[in-house]
């Protein structure tokens, strides 16, 4: 224990390290917030890859394996095609825009008004995978090294909050590419061969569990379906996500290096799957199956090399939950306050700084009363796409939306989301269908009944095939 404790401690530090040299370059606002546009292939793979996995991708995908077999791969599979379709579709004119959040695309579409209604949407969406992730955090911070909750949460995501704090996208760069290395290593490289190992390899592994584990649909086509509009869906729309978009040096960087991430999540949720039935087999009769990977990494390794795989799954769950907490700020620094200042936005990074640190506060507050990662984070992303996904999409390709339209579909869509959670439970697949159907309908209806406007005439947002 002593020398997993020595290496996640090294680990810990180093993040910390890279977080002050990033906010030594981090020197104007579009520095802080998307690294001066400027990120080659390299960093710009690690980076989204990094962002895109977290606690929820690693500790729920080997939570699925446990239960669901191979299947439950579709989880980090329907995140991984988001990212592929994302790049490869929707880049080109995101990057034309050179706007900082999600929901500036709105304002340009539409109006003021329907920029601060997004903008809270997105907030509470990024707010709420920030608590996510940190969640995740503690949870294998307090199954692996004993600490009581509220400790693993404090210490783990308090890392997170200083490094993102300092120096904002070039930090979080810096942090992703080291974490998107060691989670490679440490999961892929490490864990998985060793549990492997442990089971007497992959036929054995066969043998002892059923035949539907084997399958890539045992968990059940309407679980794979309710993925990949939540997850898929929700990737195309996600601030955090788009945020990486806009640190790309140009479109070839995001669709070469953005289809390769996608790629990556792809194999990612295939490790993790795997993982999970190896410790089906180890620790059959698990109280809680949320504790399955980190049971696995106790009980499967030996020390020095256990500590190696936690810091695996830390690096994957801080680079998603320091992403939302930037994403959060963003928001909060670009889209809300400007409301309060005439319209003004805040070129001082000081004060970003000081917006990043009060949402990383918020996401560790959100931690310590939320316990359950999956669906902590399926509340959020119900919120995403049942609020955000027709009134963004109909902004960039529906010339005849209009702003009307736009608020109504995300006023109700969020509503009916939120109702359908509180009456049919967070796991239900109702509350994003329902949202979905209320946001499109009431999108397509009111627009159609009202003026088309100066957003139908100029529609200043340009299109996926401009030139």
């Amino acid at each position: 224990m002593v020398w997993d404790i020595g290496v996640v401690a090294l680990y810990l530090g180093g993040m910390l390290l890279l977080g002050w040299y990033g906010m030594r370059r981090a020197k104007t606002h579009e520095d802080y917030l998307v690294a001066g546009r400027n990120l080659g292939q390299g960093l710009y793979m690690g980076t989204m890859a990094a962002t895109v996995l977290g606690g929820a991708s690693t500790v729920g995908t080997v939570r699925l394996g446990y239960e669901y077999g191979l299947s439950g791969f579709w989880l980090c599979g329907a995140l991984g095609l988001g990212i592929i379709v994302l790049n490869r579709v929707l880049a080109r004119p995101l990057l034309k825009l050179r706007i900082f959040t999600v929901t500036q695309i709105l304002e340009r579409r539409f109006t003021s008004g329907a920029k601060h209604v997004s903008a809270l949407v997105m907030t509470a969406y990024a707010l709420m995978l920030a608590a996510t992730s940190v969640i995740a955090i503690g949870t294998v911070m307090q199954v692996l090294f004993g600490l009581p909750f509220w400790v693993a949460v404090l210490v783990g995501g308090g890392v997170v909050a200083v490094y993102s704090t300092l120096g904002g996208m070039w930090s979080l760069t810096l942090t992703d590419i080291v974490q998107f290395v060691i989670k490679t290593v440490g999961l892929m490289f490490v864990l998985l061969p060793i549990c492997l190992m442990r089971v007497g390899g992959w036929d054995a592994l066969v043998a002892q569990l059923p035949a539907a584990n084997f399958t890539l649909t045992h968990i059940g086509w309407g679980t794979v379906i309710t993925y990949f509009v939540i997850y898929f869906l929700g990737i195309l729309i996600d601030q955090e996500i788009w945020q990486r978009v806009f640190t790309a040096r140009d479109e070839g960087v995001a669709r070469v290096a953005g289809t390769a991430a996608g790629l990556y999540c792809i194999l990612y949720g295939l490790v993790g799957a795997v993982i999970g039935m190896t410790a089906k087999v180890l620790l059959p009769d698990l109280d809680n199956v949320n504790n399955a990977f980190a049971a696995i990494v106790q009980v499967g390794l030996p020390d020095g090399i256990r500590g190696l795989v936690i810091a695996a799954a830390l690096a994957a769950m801080m680079s998603t939950a320091s992403a939302a907490m930037l994403a959060t700020s963003t928001l909060v620094a670009e889209d809300l306050l400007p409301a309060l200042r005439g319209g003004r936005s805040f070129t001082d990074v000081r004060v970003h700084r000081g917006i990043t640190l009060l949402a990383a506060l918020c996401a560790l507050a959100i931690a310590l009363v939320v316990d359950d990662v999956l669906s902590a984070l399926t509340c959020a992303y119900n919120l995403l796409v049942g609020g955000m996904l027709v009134p963004l999409l109909g902004a960039i390709y529906w010339r005849r939306a209009t702003t009307a339209g736009a608020v109504a579909s995300m006023l109700l869509g969020c509503a009916l989301s939120i109702a359908y959670m509180l009456k049919d439970g967070l796991a239900a697949n109702t509350p994003v269908y329902a949202a979905l159907a209320a946001s499109a309908t009431s999108f397509v209806l009111i627009s159609l009944l009202g003026p088309p406007g100066a957003s139908y005439r100029d529609a200043p947002v340009p299109r996926s095939d401009a030139r």
